[in-house]
């Protein structure tokens, strides 16, 4: 699975796509937090926080984590390697999970940067330090887990043509519909509002946001994470067969 991996990080750093990602990602966020006026900006909030950056990255990841994942089993499936893939020494979970993990440490790269506003929403701060450190730790926590189920999603929908394009518009309609999507059942069927909203990403990672690592809430992401491998690997033992 080793060898999966670091092929996935050295094909992505052998193109532009890899530098693209955490660029784009860096640029876009750097843009919304600290340059254009709105409600994003945190210059105008007048609180130490990174609560903007947490409402904003999960929105740009819908569209950058299934561009990452697009290419995964689909160009596999253009280039005819896919049928040679298979035959290799690894289990099909070790060749997904190899994908995946590829993909995973390539988004978890583009993260990393952003650790700086940390120190500097802190040194910002009246008086110097005051950043509730508890929320900005449970929201990562819940961003990486984010990236985690959205990667799963992008390597499930890459596994369902050898179009890239059609895996990167599938995928970015799953991970917005189980980011927002319950979420917005929950505001028309008021009556279950709080149970349909339970079933979505976007409740879940809240929680996570407000410093509190809850099982349930692990357990989510976790789970959402593995049925997609799964599908996957579905779909990979019916190609082989």
């Amino acid at each position: 699975m080793k060898s999966i991996v670091l092929r996935e990080i050295k094909s992505f750093f052998g193109s532009p796509i890899g530098y693209l990602v955490i660029a784009i990602f860096l640029i876009i966020n750097g843009l919304f937090l600290w340059v254009f006026e709105g409600d994003y900006n945190i210059l105008n909030t007048g609180f130490s926080d990174l609560t903007p950056f947490f409402t904003l990255a999960p929105w740009i990841l819908i569209f950058l984590i299934p561009a990452v994942t697009m290419r995964s089993f689909s160009d596999e499936k253009k280039q005819g390697t896919l049928e040679l893939l298979l035959t290799k020494p690894l289990s099909i979970w070790q060749i997904v999970n190899g994908k995946f993990l590829g993909a995973l440490l390539l988004i978890v790269m583009a993260i990393i940067p952003t650790f700086i506003y940390v120190a500097v929403i802190s040194s910002l701060g009246i008086p110097e330090g005051n950043i509730d450190m508890g929320s900005t730790i449970g929201s990562y926590f819940g961003l990486l887990f984010l990236i985690a189920a959205y990667s799963a999603i992008g390597i499930f929908t890459s596994t369902l043509s050898d179009n890239q394009i059609v895996a990167f518009i599938v995928a970015v309609f799953l991970c917005f519909f189980f980011y927002f999507g319950f979420e917005g059942l929950a505001s028309v069927i008021p009556n279950m509002s709080s149970i349909i909203a339970s079933l979505g990403m976007q409740d879940h990672f809240k929680s996570m946001s407000r410093g509190v690592l809850d099982t349930r809430d692990i357990l989510y992401f976790t789970s959402i994470t593995v049925v997609f491998l799964s599908f996957t690997v579905y779909n990979l033992k019916s190609f082989k067969s």
